[in-house]
């Protein structure tokens, strides 16, 4: 008798150290999911601020463009004026010699 109340012990010792590990398992991974369901949400955010930057950078970009094109337009119209005044003078020039 004596054995096998040592017996039952030993069995539901073994028994509880198990149910004890298991729940600490369960506990371990349930802590490691919520880990990653943080970890996301962190990736999630740093995902979205990025894009936000990168919608900024594009309409900045947009806007240097913009300001490059209306820089060209101009330099094509003083150019094109400088041209003609050269061409006056250049006229002037001949006139005033063949005379």
């Amino acid at each position: 008798m004596k054995n096998s109340v040592l017996k039952t012990g030993v069995l539901l010792f073994t028994l509880a150290l198990a149910t004890g590990c298991a729940s600490t398992k369960l506990e371990d991974v349930k802590a490691t999911a919520e880990r990653a369901a943080a970890d996301a949400a962190a990736a999630a955010s740093s995902a979205e601020a990025a894009r936000a930057a990168a919608d900024r950078a594009a309409q900045a970009a947009s806007s240097a463009q913009s300001t490059a094109d209306r820089a060209l337009s101009a330099a094509t119209e003083s150019q094109a004026c400088c041209e003609a005044n050269r061409e006056a003078m250049d006229r002037m020039f001949q006139k005033s010699m063949s005379k």
